[in-house]
């Protein structure tokens, strides 16, 4: 685009050239004609325009009459018809071109013609027609265009292999990148890039890359433990099952004492069952698939609902139980009392004999929170942290039946999530604390 821009400004400007000589020209013969009084006068028109065109090479007049009579012509003076045309003729005038087949060939010219006045009284205007040869014009712009594609064609190819040369260089931290993160199977998620050799517009995507790299990693390590606590919850009723069942066949057995055996059966079967169910809730939570109902719940009537039910457990013990505040909120009553109940069950679990369980409800700036505190042994700060963990406790020694599977803590940082809440832990000298925070209040 810019060679053909380049050709074609050139060109108008040889154009404007040569029409300023031809307007020029007219002009002069325009003063001519008026300065004419007499028929004599005319007659010396021929020797006055020989005059003005001395030293004008390729220049060629023609000055016709009225009846297309010829008052003056230049040697090899030939126009086009169309140009004599007194029709057809502008003012300004407009340039024509054309190719005269000479004897030394074709000679291309070009053209105006305009129609002057004459200063005789009652006379016509006369048809004046000035043509200038173009040939040099042309010959140059042959030249000129050769040497301008020859120079276009070959700043495109310099400009296409230099344009590849850097692109490729410029591209190559990221061809490392692809490489580096090829090599990244699930056996080498530790794996980093280099944040340090990498240009500096490439840093905060080899960052990100790192980051999702480390979540990777992070989830890969949860899934594969949770795989093998999975494994390791699986087989300790099938196993206690295929124990009991086997040694039931060994030989024959009382009425009583098969019903002993399958009523020790159908336990290990309710714990498999609340496991699969446990785990089936948690996958939903995990994939967004837990829709909780929106409806007004009275948290501090859920909670003392919870009391009357597990009051049998606390009498056992001797605990204390006792709630202060109130709130109501919007979400799921049922799986919100699974929540309260869980962490209620998981305190009395945990409280020593005589001990106290207390539970407060406030209103916050954004919603409503929930706490449960108990008198239960301190738990280590690095155990804190894993609380949530699917499968998880604290005291391993301490696996039994009645102890549940690991799963209700994150059963209820589930439900929380699901109602745009938090849950987070503490444990002191005073004891444990859960703090459930929801905004979703009224």
């Amino acid at each position: 685009m810019l060679g053909l821009l380049i050709g074609y400004e050139v060109e108008q400007h040889f154009v404007e050239q040569d029409m300023d000589l031809m307007s020029g020209k007219l002009r002069l013969v325009g003063h001519l004609l008026e300065r004419l009084q007499t028929p004599a006068d005319l007659d010396a028109l021929p020797t006055q325009l020989d005059d003005s065109l001395v030293g004008h090479h390729g220049l060629t007049i023609l000055v016709l009459g009225a009846d297309n009579q010829r008052r003056f012509a230049t040697t090899d003076a030939e126009f086009p018809v169309g140009l004599l045309d007194r029709a057809r003729i502008k003012n300004p005038p407009v340039s024509q071109t054309w190719k005269y087949p000479f004897p030394d060939g074709p000679i291309p010219m070009r053209g105006i013609a305009a129609l002057l006045p004459v200063g005789i009284q009652g006379m016509q205007p006369l048809l004046v027609a000035v043509a200038v040869d173009i040939t040099h014009h042309q010959v140059f712009m042959a030249s000129f265009k050769r040497t301008l594609w020859l120079f276009v064609s070959v700043a495109a190819v310099l400009a296409g292999i230099l344009g590849w040369a850097v692109v490729r260089r410029g591209l190559a931290p990221l061809h490392a990148i692809g490489e580096a993160a090829a090599a990244v199977t699930a056996s080498r998620l530790d794996y980093r890039l280099a944040v340090d050799a990498v240009p500096v517009e490439l840093v905060d995507l080899v960052a990100t890359m790192n980051d999702m790299l480390a979540r990777l990693e992070a989830s890969f390590q949860r899934l594969k433990d949770f795989s093998a606590d999975l494994a390791h919850e699986l087989r300790t009723p099938v196993t206690n099952l295929m124990t009991q069942t086997q040694v039931a066949l060994v030989k024959a057995r009382t009425t009583d004492e098969y019903r002993e055996i399958l009523a020790s059966n159908a336990e290990e079967f309710d714990r498999l069952a609340r496991m699969i169910g446990d785990m089936l809730f948690l996958a939903q939570a995990d994939n967004g698939l837990i829709v909780p109902n929106r409806e007004p719940v009275d948290l501090a009537a859920e909670v003392s609902a919870l009391f009357e039910f597990f009051d049998a457990l606390a009498a056992d013990k001797a605990l204390h139980l006792s709630l202060t505040g109130s709130g109501t909120i919007l979400g799921d009553k049922l799986m919100l009392r699974r929540a309260v109940a869980n962490l209620l069950a998981n305190a009395i679990r945990h409280t020593p004999a005589h001990g106290s369980i207390k539970i407060d409800i406030k209103k916050t700036a954004v919603g409503v929170a929930l706490s449960i505190e108990n008198s239960g042994d301190t738990i280590a700060p690095e155990q804190l942290l894993r609380l949530f963990d699917r499968f998880y406790r604290v005291d391993q020694s301490r696996h039994n039946i009645s102890d549940g599977a690991g799963l209700g803590l994150a059963i209820t940082r589930s439900i929380i999530q699901a109602h745009g809440g938090e849950i987070h832990a503490e444990s002191g000298s005073n004891g444990t604390c859960f703090e459930l925070r929801m905004t979703s209040s009224l």
